[in-house]
């Protein structure tokens, strides 16, 4: 973050008819951690007369705030408008070497001013904290405000009117798929309200529509139409890493391994007269502990995307009751009754996936898999198998 004395030197720098600025749009790529999967966006701003060439980023916040992790689960953390210069912005980017392009924006000098005046007064103590939302409120979708604020009518976004139909979930999917494991964490946060199709503004959230968006806007109203962007810039260009990160360990891989070794485990002791609790016990208190989970970020914290999240059909926090129950080997006919539920939960499951009305990791098919075969085999063998003294 910049010294307390530029910025004061920026701000008492009054836009007036002998300033000239020039003002771009920078995207970088995506990196290779889960924080930057979705890649970022800020706006430069070069004073030509005295050289000063800064970028203001709605992407940071302060690691120093009380209770950081809390409000960061629970979405109280508050983001802000930072203000670098280019320089040491992009040294982070050009250390991991990620790419970074640059759109000049064709404005007019008034517009030019207007643009600087408007993040001025954003970058403002009282004014430059906001509550993250990572699909409503980010630092892209700031950008995107903050242009259609102050360009108002003169700016003509030019987007497709049947662009292809995404929801929101599926634009995020198309960063994550690298990532199995923070794909699969993701899809079992965010509930369905993430599958509704967004329209073409809505996916300015993201940091390379937003720049699409820019490249095919234009300005209008102050002479003949000209496009919104009069020059593209690479300013990194590293090359591809031709590195494959495919890894066997993956939740496709070790799931349906462990389907195959259920199916193993629980036809074994149908041959054996044997139940195996053991792996029931383990199975139900990790999804019980899950769902809890669950219910935590739908109800217990400020993330809109966390709401209606039906994985907990299967993720049921009771399960950890179940578990118990099997573990104690008591009161059997509560036990086939969790067991039911379980299973019929499981099958519930399966019927909002097929029906689209929440669009489930394709991980979680094995998943379900063994919640139907185990709470099947456990319902139909309980009480037979431990008269004969072969529970475990």
């Amino acid at each position: 973050m910049m010294s307390m004395g530029l910025f004061l030197l920026l701000v008492s720098a009054i836009p007036s008819q002998a300033q000239q600025y020039k003002i771009s749009l920078i995207t970088c790529d995506p990196g290779d951690e889960l924080y930057s999967t979705f890649g970022h966006s800020a706006i430069r701003i070069r004073e030509l007369d005295s050289g000063q060439d800064l970028v203001f980023n709605y992407g940071t916040f302060d690691f120093n705030t009380p209770f950081f992790y809390v409000k960061f689960v629970r979405r109280t953390l508050d983001y802000q408008l930072s203000l670098t210069t280019t320089e040491q912005f992009l040294y982070e980017y050009n250390y991991f070497k990620r790419n970074v392009r640059e759109q000049e924006l064709n404005l007019s000098n008034n517009q030019a001013k207007a643009i600087v005046a408007f993040l001025q007064e954003n970058y403002r103590p009282e004014n430059r904290k906001y509550r993250y939302d990572f699909f409503f409120d980010n630092c892209s979708t700031r950008i995107r405000e903050m242009m259609e604020t102050v360009l108002g009518s003169s700016l003509k976004w030019n987007l497709k009117a049947e662009g292809p139909e995404k929801s929101f979930r599926n634009l995020i999917d198309e960063y994550v798929y690298p990532l199995p494991w923070s794909d699969l964490g993701i899809d079992l946060a965010l509930g369905a309200v993430i599958d509704r199709k967004a329209d073409e503004t809505e996916k300015m959230f993201l940091p390379d529509y937003l720049e699409a968006a820019f490249e095919s806007a234009s300005i209008i109203g102050d002479g003949p139409e000209r496009p919104l962007v009069s020059q593209n810039n690479t300013v990194y260009d590293f090359p591809e890493d031709g590195s494959q990160n495919w890894s066997v360990f993956n939740p496709y891989m070790v799931f349906w391994a462990l389907t195959i070794a259920t199916v193993l485990l629980t036809f074994l002791g149908f041959k054996r007269k044997r139940l195996y609790l053991g792996f029931d016990i383990g199975l139900f208190t990790v999804l019980g502990l899950l769902g809890l989970l669950l219910v935590f970020l739908w109800f217990f914290t400020e993330h809109s995307q966390t709401k209606n999240n039906w994985n907990i059909f299967w993720a049921f926090p009771l399960h950890l009751y179940l578990a118990l129950k099997l573990a104690l080997n008591s009161q059997q006919a509560l036990v086939r009754k969790l067991l039911l539920g379980a299973m019929i939960l499981a099958d519930l499951a399966l019927v909002i996936w097929i029906l689209n009305f929440q669009s489930f990791h394709p991980s979680i098919l094995p998943l379900l898999l063994i919640i139907i075969i185990r709470t099947n085999f456990l319902y139909y063998n309980l009480n037979i198998f431990n008269r004969l003294g072969k529970s475990t």
